[in-house]
């Protein structure tokens, strides 16, 4: 098998991988190309590599594809590796996962029973029945118990972090006739339950376990119960019980001892350390161990120097009788305290003196030292160490360094270095474990390997992976990525189902891929999920989903999770409240919208005006309107003090359905409670008449309005005028104006633009520049809206043209103003047809009225007839001048260049479009065919 050193000899990843990489534009393309003849040939420095050589493969992706996914997309088209060769990598990983998983299985004397055994103690969630059905099937196996036997189940159980089942076996052995545990097999079980950190139950089980005094007559009631207590984390307490024995004239054995205390130790209970290292000296007790466990005291206490020294005299008295493995670890535990202290330079001191000894064990040492490396973030001289050690002594770390290192770097994102790491891992034969494995499937999401990763996973079953919380997450973010949001929602699935769920950020990502993509019935199963698992999603997830519901008219669905989120007291955003009550309301379902609009009142939201608005009005639409609108009203009336203001709303409501009568029996409420109307009252109740053309009644509004105040405001006339043209009431409008003028009142801009809007329509141009006029004499400016509406019938013919001259002519003397805008009338009439002088009527427009953008979509309307080049060059000084192009003005341009035949140029302005946010109001292909 060629190996990734081997391929990259002579020439580094990046001369390899990019020969032809550069930050030019053109370099892109030209790697393009490279990446292709690479993967098609393989063809480096001479020497002809396959392409389905997954080492080869792997370091492909990290050094270019994951980097560059332009080019991965024209070389996996080009060579065809999307299907072939990733399905090799996939196949190469997938053969040394079960080289582990047969690995596992191997390490004891008959992995088909114990795989039997513990198929048993799964049975059952632990009841009577329970109990015996599994007495029942351990008997019948036939097992021959002993020592050994038992230590070997439970060390397999061990390995599959099997806990509760380790205990139930260790129950049902203690139970059975001619067998009694012994010293070993009860270590075994503490050591098993306190790295599992379940201390409470080692207590229990001790409380339990010793009162039957189920044990082996050699093997004293004591002695358990001081190594159990110590292993479970209360050393003092097992201190007193090793008083007790001492004064009953009992005592621990050499093992009892080292336990006793390398758990003082652990805790911290130096004094007790001392005294019981005395007792261990005073029995001979003391061997190679001891010193270990004293050094790792001084260790812990940061005597470095005192530990050092220790250890050599301890290597000093013992070279006669040989070096141990327990003087390898005495060396690690320093080396791995120094490090800790951030004092590598002394830890790698300490590791080369003991290295010119030659008779300590160092690997323990080597393996403190890659660890605190890998942890520490020095990931460089982690691998440096590592392939230094390997390459002159031979060195390999066990599963859990390489491991550590594979997940650091993987956490650094450091996938070139974590693709050699799996590599070496592979080429040393090291049989990968469930972290192994995790990890694996981490490298191939974050290389952008989604296939291989979806299919080893796929694949777990047989090689016995278990994907972790950590996995899942990765493997779902990169499935979204790559756009497989139905292979992430499988996988979610299936992660739950193991008693899996994915962190917070995973499913938000999840969610909105789901709400984008429409679907809803997969998202809503999700989120009843969530809620059964109590996991509750943030607010904007629902808001999304609900809203996304609400888009796609299951607006019944929406409510439904609306009200699951209430049964939890969960207060939904005022979002959710608009989206539910806007889809109801397009549902003519005025009811469950008024309700909702009760509901997030009572949330503490204060809704906007529209939306209040919009509900009344939907009620009006619905049958019997009175009583859903009055009903709506009291229930309005009885959350707050009766004011205007509420009033007022439904006033307006009303008005925007054409009910008026209801807007007037809202009006006479009012009065009838006490509550004086004020003007905005006065304004909605004469805009209600307005709406629905009822003219008479609005005028006799009016008249009861001047027989209360006794005079009419400004406002309300302001409102009439309005009113009127909407309802295309011109003349008597323009009465109401002269009454305001003639009252000494200032109509509104307003009132003009839309008197001057409804007369240009119908061509009543001297009534136009008569009113323009009469604006200018007052000393105000022509507003943008009438300049425009000036500007959009001048170039529509010279009629209006004709008609300034005519008034001008009429008159003596005549506004600034509106000689301005007969220059500006004359200009467009004149030269309708010259581009040049459309091109500049800019500058002349700013001296009559500000222009806007409405004012140059009309300007390049007219010049893209004539000079489409030109029309360029107003748009450019239109976005100079700080006016913001709108779909009207980019349709403008693109219709124009499409009906000249410069398709290139209205693509690019087609793009610029895009990147604006607006679409063609017409379709490329109608303007191609002009």
């Amino acid at each position: 098998m060629q190996s990734i050193k081997q391929i990259t000899k002579s020439t580094s990843p990046r001369a390899l991988i990019l020969p032809s990489v550069s930050a030019s534009a053109s370099a892109s393309a030209s790697s393009s190309y490279s990446c292709a003849a690479i993967l098609g040939s393989a063809n480096v420095n001479g020497n002809n590599f396959n392409i389905t050589n997954p080492q080869f493969l792997i370091f492909f992706y990290c050094n270019h594809c994951y980097y560059n996914s332009a080019a991965y997309a024209t070389a996996v088209e080009d060579a065809k590796v999307n299907g072939s060769s990733l399905s090799v990598v996939g196949a190469y990983f997938k053969e040394w996962f079960k080289k582990g998983r047969n690995a596992s299985l191997n390490d004891g004397g008959e992995p088909v029973l114990l795989e039997r055994i513990y198929e048993i103690l799964s049975n059952g969630g632990g009841g009577r029945g329970e109990e015996e059905q599994h007495t029942v099937g351990l008997s019948q196996l036939g097992l021959r118990l002993s020592e050994k036997f038992v230590l070997e189940v439970l060390s397999y159980g061990r390995a599959k972090n099997d806990v509760l089942f380790c205990l139930r076996f260790f129950d049902w052995v203690g139970h059975q006739k001619g067998f009694h545990h012994t010293r070993n097999t009860f270590y075994a079980i503490f050591k098993i339950l306190s790295r599992a950190k379940l201390m409470p139950l080692v207590v229990d089980f001790l409380d339990k376990y010793m009162a039957e005094k189920f044990i082996h007559h050699k093997f004293g009631f004591y002695s358990v119960l001081v190594i159990g207590y110590a292993l479970a984390g209360k050393p003092m307490f097992a201190l007193q019980l090793f008083g007790r024995m001492r004064f009953m004239g009992l005592d621990l054995d050499a093992f009892s001892y080292h336990v006793l205390l390398s758990a003082l130790v652990e805790e911290g209970c130096f004094e007790a350390v001392e005294a019981i290292s005395n007792q261990i000296l005073a029995r001979g007790f003391q061997k190679d161990v001891t010193h270990s466990v004293i050094v790792k005291s001084f260790c812990k206490q940061k005597l470095f120097d005192q530990a050092e020294s220790y250890l050599r005299r301890a290597l000093l008295n013992d070279q006669d009788r040989g070096f141990g493995d327990s003087y390898g670890y005495a060396v690690s535990f320093l080396v791995d305290a120094l490090c800790k202290d951030d004092q590598f330079e002394k830890a790698r001191n300490v590791i080369d003196v003991y290295i010119e000894l030659g008779e300590v064990p160092v690997e323990p040492a080597y393996d403190a030292w890659f660890r605190n490396l890998a942890q520490s973030g020095k990931l460089g001289e982690a691998l440096e160490f590592l392939q230094k050690q390997k390459s002159f002594k031979g060195y390999v770390p066990g599963i859990f360094r390489y491991n550590g290192l594979l997940l650091r770097l993987l956490k650094e994102d450091h996938l070139e270095e974590a693709c050699d790491l799996l590599t070496e891992m592979i080429e040393s034969q090291i049989s990968p474990d469930a972290i192994t494995m995790n990890a694996a499937l981490r490298f191939f999401c974050k290389a952008g390997m989604v296939d291989v990763a979806l299919d080893l996973y796929n694949s777990r079953s047989d090689f016995g992976i278990s994907p972790n919380t950590m996995t899942y997450n990765c493997l779902i973010n990169a499935l979204l990525g790559d756009g497989s949001t139905d292979e992430a929602y499988r996988v979610l699935r299936n992660s739950a189902g193991q008693g899996y769920f994915p962190g917070r950020r995973t499913f938000i990502i999840l969610a909105d891929a789901l709400c984008r993509e429409g679907k809803l019935d997969k998202m809503k199963e999700l989120l009843l999920y969530t809620l059964e698992q109590n996991f509750i999603p943030s607010d904007s997830t629902y808001d999304k989903f609900i809203s996304a519901l609400c888009r796609a008219g299951r607006v019944e669905d929406g409510y439904m999770i609306h009200k699951q989120l209430c049964r939890i007291n969960r207060v939904a955003k005022i979002t959710t409240y608009v989206n539910l009550i806007n889809g109801f309301r397009k549902l003519c379902r005025g009811d469950i919208a008024a309700r909702l609009l009760l509901e997030m009142q009572d949330k503490g939201y204060d809704p906007r005006k529209p939306l209040v608005r919009s509900v009344i009005e939907c009620l009006c639409h619905m049958e019997n309107p009175e009583l859903h609108f009055f009903k709506l009203l009291g229930m309005q009336l009885s959350h707050r003090e009766p004011n205007c203001y509420t009033y007022n709303f439904f006033i307006s409501g009303a008005g925007y359905a054409k009910r008026p009568d209801l807007g007037r029996q809202v009006f006479e409420m009012m009065e009838r409670s006490g509550i004086l109307p004020n003007v905005i009252s006065e304004i909605l109740m004469l805009q209600c008449f307005l709406k629905s053309q009822r003219i008479s009644d609005a005028l006799n509004f009016l008249d009861v309005v001047r027989h209360r105040r006794g005079k009419i405001g400004k406002r309300l006339y302001n409102t009439m005028v309005v009113g009127l043209c909407k309802a295309n009431k011109v003349d008597l409008a323009l009465d109401f104006l002269k009454k305001m003028l003639s009252e000494g009142l200032t109509p509104s801009i307003y009132c003009f633009e839309e008197l001057v809007s409804l007369l240009c329509s119908s061509k009543r141009y001297d009534t136009v520049i008569h009113l323009i006029d009469e604006l200018g004499r007052e000393g105000r400016c022509i507003s943008s809206f009438i300049g425009n509406q000036i500007l959009l019938h001048a170039f529509n013919g010279d009629e209006l043209h004709k008609t300034w001259i005519r008034y001008k002519e009429a008159q003596s003397e005549t506004s600034y103003g509106l000689s301005v805008l007969g220059q500006l009338i004359g200009s467009v009439s004149t030269h309708n047809r010259l581009s040049q002088q459309v091109y500049n009527l800019d500058e002349v427009i700013d001296e009559c009225f500000p222009p806007d953008t409405f004012t140059y979509n009309l300007l390049l309307r007219k010049l893209c007839i004539s000079d489409v080049d030109h029309a360029c060059e107003l748009f450019n000084r239109m976005c100079q001048k700080g006016h913001e192009p709108n779909r009207w003005t980019y349709d403008v341009m693109v219709r124009s260049l499409f009906k000249q035949g410069r398709v290139a140029e209205a693509d690019r302005w087609m793009m610029a479009m895009d990147r604006g946010g607006f679409h063609l109001i017409e379709s490329p292909k109608r303007f191609s065919a002009w």
